[in-house]
């Protein structure tokens, strides 16, 4: 029996479940909304080291070894680490593995990693060739931007249309199914590069809305489900302004999922009282919502069956100042509370 359906998507045979995760902010984050669901919430963002990225790579570390002390594992237990990050190189990602010592497999998926490490992750359990694996990703606000966009001393006025860089890092342990009693990763919806010709690298939201409401199509014309089968479908960090857009984008196709759709970064910040504009990004934003807040809810019963689509926008310093437009992705994961 085939595990393909359509063109982009996969369905689990035997659905890896989920058997622990952890979430690990930064001060900002832990005073917005979610602050109680967070495992560690810094009091300094330098987490006591000498520089914002080496910071960045302990907080993946320590969220990963978090995830492993709760579901009783070692790093000798752990047969992949699936991981990526922001920055050039991947650098927290292949520094944490230096120091964890599993065997690694590098990701960059800009801020879709998170969804990109998990559907790996599921792959290769599914697939048989692990029993356990680690999906982790991470961003930090300062180290961001220091390579995006402007040095934090030049005081650079930012746009409405602009998101904030979540300081944060999630790790997800996945086993085979017979390991869990859940939640489970059942479908993968892999997505294209999208891209519209958005320039404005400020406008995140609106170079990454295309790359969601495509993948989303895609999800729902592979599978055959339809939105009353999810009780949320959450995006990673299109904002504000890319929830909206992604929204009319899938009206236009028929699909209307304006009931049960949100943002991992609307969720994250209050924008007003904190002044985060368009919301929440990063790798850091959709790991630390689905290991700090929303596991937590499925497993409770909040929600039975979720759509997870991280989003990414693909450019680089270099490609912005060549006058490249963004490329974006969005991968689609289905987390579902039980096997019926």
């Amino acid at each position: 029996m085939t595990k393909r359906l359509g063109k982009q998507t996969v369905k689990f045979q035997n659905p890896p479940s989920i058997l622990s995760y952890a979430a690990i902010v930064g001060p900002k984050e832990g005073q917005g909304p979610l602050g109680e669901y967070f495992d560690q919430v810094l009091n300094d963002d330098m987490f006591g080291e000498k520089s914002w990225e080496k910071a960045e790579c302990k907080m993946m570390q320590e969220a990963i070894k978090l995830s492993m002390k709760k579901a009783k594992l070692t790093a000798e237990d752990i047969n992949y680490i699936f991981a990526g990050d922001l920055l050039n190189q991947i650098i927290s990602s292949s520094f944490m593995a230096r120091e964890i010592q599993i065997p690694y497999i590098g990701l960059f998926g800009a801020c879709s990693t998170m969804a990109e490490s998990l559907s790996m992750a599921a792959v290769f359990i599914d697939g048989g060739f692990a029993d356990y694996a680690v999906a982790a990703t991470s961003s930090h606000f300062s180290s961001a931007e220091r390579q995006y966009r402007f040095p934090l001393e030049l005081g650079q006025q930012r746009p409405p249309t602009s998101t904030w860089t979540v300081t944060g890092a999630g790790a997800t342990i996945l086993g085979t199914a017979s390991m869990g009693s859940g939640p489970y990763i059942t479908h993968v919806t892999t997505g294209k590069v999208i891209d519209l010709g958005i320039k404005d690298q400020f406008n995140m939201g609106a170079a990454m809305a295309p790359a969601a409401a495509d993948t989303i199509r895609a999800h729902f014309e592979d599978t055959g489900f339809e939105p009353k089968d999810y009780d949320l479908i959450i995006s990673g960090d299109l904002g504000i302004i890319g929830v909206n857009l992604a929204k009319q984008l899938l009206k236009k196709m028929n699909i209307d999922i304006s009931e049960i759709f949100t943002d991992c970064g609307i969720k994250i910040y209050d924008t007003e009282k904190q002044d985060t504009h368009a919301g929440g990004s990063g790798c850091g934003c959709s790991a630390s919502v689905l290991n700090g807040y929303l596991i937590k809810e499925i497993i409770k019963g909040k929600y039975n069956r979720v759509l997870f689509v991280a989003t990414g926008a693909l450019l680089s310093p270099i490609s912005t100042l060549q006058g490249e437009s963004i490329p974006s992705i969005a991968h689609a994961v289905t987390i579902q509370r039980t096997l019926e």
